[in-house]
């Protein structure tokens, strides 16, 4: 099993490093986080490889020139979140990708840090097809007035500030959260977090380099139309359009990275 100790490497992996030590000037919440986005970035992209070992708080903490303590809470995060595991004597070790909590909204954070793994972005849009509708259908059978002004609030905020912007995918976000509550249904709703994440990052990753290719805020029109109507139908299918839409976007997009990397 291999060691690892963490090393500056600002020509590798440009602003991030330099994070932990900029926030050692800030508070503990903002700088564990730092660390926190560090390390899992550097495990979820594989940098760091399952069955790896950290070497000790002592050598990490001085190589990102933050305190024991504030590394100690950063991996506790890491634990919390399944990416690693400390055993007395053999320290703290990253655990195989089948132990990650890949839903939790911060690990989609690090998974779209860099370079989201193909198969993982897949995983999700399949992930999506399969909830998303079914969703779309109990919403459209059991939406309430209240529901549908949220909704509506929502693609007011999409259409005025638009996809590009910081407050347009915040209202996008709070679309898809309105709409797993318009399902009613307490289970369902454990997913608001990890779908609405989901489709945070994977709209922010489809406009690193390019501009969308098209406005989805019609496609997200549908589905509230249908939901309105009380067509739970029209609503099942207006939603597998809108995530099929959207894979296919993402997946542009991922190809345009390999063409310009070759």
């Amino acid at each position: 099993m291999m060691t690892e100790t963490v090393k500056p490497d600002t020509a590798s992996d440009p602003g991030v490093l330099s994070t932990p030590t900029t926030a050692g000037r800030g508070s503990g919440r903002r700088l564990r986080g730092a660390i926190a986005h560090y390390l899992g970035t550097a495990i979820v992209s594989g940098r760091i490889q399952p069955g790896a070992r950290l070497t000790g708080e002592v050598a990490n903490s001085e190589a990102l020139n933050v305190s024991r303590g504030a590394y100690r809470e950063a991996v506790q995060v890491l634990t919390a979140k399944g990416l690693v595991a400390s055993k007395p004597k053999d320290g703290t070790r990253v655990l195989p990708r089948s132990n990650w909590n890949l839903l939790d909204p911060m690990v989609l954070a690090w998974a779209f840090a860099g370079e989201p793994d193909p198969g993982f972005v897949r995983d999700l849009f399949e992930l999506r097809a399969v909830v998303e509708p079914a969703v779309a259908r109990m919403a459209a059978e059991r939406r309430d007035k209240d529901d549908i002004r949220k909704m509506k609030r929502a693609l007011t905020g999409m259409r005025r500030h638009t996809l590009a912007t910081e407050a347009g995918r915040a209202a996008d976000r709070e679309f898809h959260d309105a709409l797993l509550r318009a399902a009613h249904n307490e289970v369902m709703m454990s997913l608001a977090a990890s779908i609405t994440s989901a489709v945070n990052w994977t709209t922010i990753y489809k406009q690193r380099s390019r501009a969308l290719p098209r406005d989805p805020v019609p496609d997200h029109v549908r589905v509230f139309d249908a939901i309105v109507e009380g067509d739970g139908e029209k609503a099942v299918k207006a939603m597998q359009t809108l995530v099929d839409l959207a894979h296919e976007d993402t997946t542009a997009a991922m190809e345009d990275d390999d063409h310009r990397r070759i």
